[in-house]
């Protein structure tokens, strides 16, 4: 598999929908890849599978809130400076790259590095979402070590951490990335090729591909969200589905606030007034409520879309009186296991809800319950 320029496009929009709200800008993404495409052509893309047991793999990501980089733009510079502060480190070098998160810039970066280096990506991630802390990935809940790690600001200036955890991890980078102005490269997980095997959510960059194929494809006239919808059907991870709420936004509480987007979005059903959602969200969509009542709550998949194109829509990209279309949709099982819970479950966002698997919560509205 290639990601070519032509496909840029439905990759970068399919791995905005992955990116339940962040993830970055999947326009600014794609004009990094595509940047990098034309001079160095399209990596080579690969299957977990199809890495050797020894082969050293590292992850790359952007670090801290998406807002930022509306005004602080991504350098391949940096992105190298990191891995090679890695793998000096480490004195290993990458033979193949992997995205920490798939979805909007932390899809298209890894990509663009891995085309720049000349060696694969693993079409993988550690999510098969974003979620907005380090510790928070399948790597880290399957024991995979998130440190030794590296991060890089646009100064080129760099930092090594080494922590006994990933949450560890989490609390020493976080104010490192709030002093740097909100933004940071990072590169961590380092890991072999029979750990990625073991811990990742496999084919996730072949999925944003498709995922943006179906709501860009103008070859029929059917509703690009139903065409959305039915493509999700029939994937592996992603088959629980469906559209949560129909409506415009009336109301936006949104801050950046120790290096996330935090905030909340009000909506009203275009048909019935009384009829009301809130999104609650951290960087991503984290829990969505109709009326009081919990319609889809993390790690399940929460995307705020355009209601006539289903273009994703990230939340520092939410403007009152969008008209939109909320999509619910079933996280990979690895995702909903009672030890990745307890990583990324509600409870980890400070959440008082359990997890309750979307199409539980769709039952019991049907039937009123």
């Amino acid at each position: 598999m290639k990601i070519t320029i032509d496909d840029l496009e439905k990759f970068a929009t399919g791995a905005a929908f992955l990116g339940t709200g962040g993830g970055g800008d999947p326009y600014l993404g794609k004009l990094f890849i595509q940047n990098t495409l034309e001079r160095s052509g399209a990596p080579e893309i690969i299957h977990p599978d199809q890495l050797s047991d020894n082969d050293n793999v590292f992850s790359v990501a952007m670090m801290g809130a998406p807002s930022v980089l509306i005004e602080k733009m991504l350098s391949m510079e940096d992105v190298h400076l990191a891995v090679s502060k890695l793998e000096a480190h480490t004195g290993k070098q990458a033979t193949a790259i992997i995205p920490a998160e798939v979805g909007g810039i932390n899809a298209t970066l890894p990509v663009a590095y891995a085309a720049w280096r000349g060696i694969p990506v693993v079409d993988a991630d550690g999510m098969g979402r974003c979620f907005p802390a380090l510790e928070m990935t399948t790597f880290n809940v399957l024991g995979v070590d998130a440190t030794p790690m590296s991060l890089v600001n646009e100064h080129a200036e760099w930092s090594l951490l080494s922590c006994n955890s990933a949450l560890s991890a989490e609390h020493t980078a976080r104010p490192i990335v709030s002093h740097w102005g909100g933004s940071a490269i990072v590169s961590l997980y380092p890991m072999s090729g029979r750990q990625v095997k073991d811990t990742a959510v496999a084919e996730t960059l072949s999925l944003s591909l498709g995922i943006g194929e179906a709501i860009l494809n103008p070859s029929d006239k059917v509703d690009p969200v139903e065409r959305l919808l039915a493509f999700l059907r029939t994937t592996k991870y992603y088959n629980q589905c469906a559209t949560l709420f129909d409506g415009k936004i009336i109301d936006l509480v949104r801050k950046t606030e120790d290096g996330w987007n935090i905030g909340y979005c009000h909506l009203e059903a275009l048909t019935d007034p009384e009829r009301r959602m809130e999104v609650m969200f951290q960087n991503e969509f984290l829990i969505a409520r109709e009326n009081g009542k919990i319609v889809t709550i993390v790690p399940d998949l929460i995307s705020i879309v355009d209601r006539e194109t289903a273009q994703p829509i990230t939340t520092e990209s939410l403007r009152y009186g969008q008209r939109v279309k909320v999509i619910g949709a079933s996280a990979a099982p690895i995702m909903r296991t009672p030890k990745a819970l307890a990583v990324f479950g509600p409870q980890a966002f400070g959440l008082a809800d359990n997890f309750v698997p979307i199409e539980t919560l769709q039952l019991k509205n049907e039937q009123g319950v």
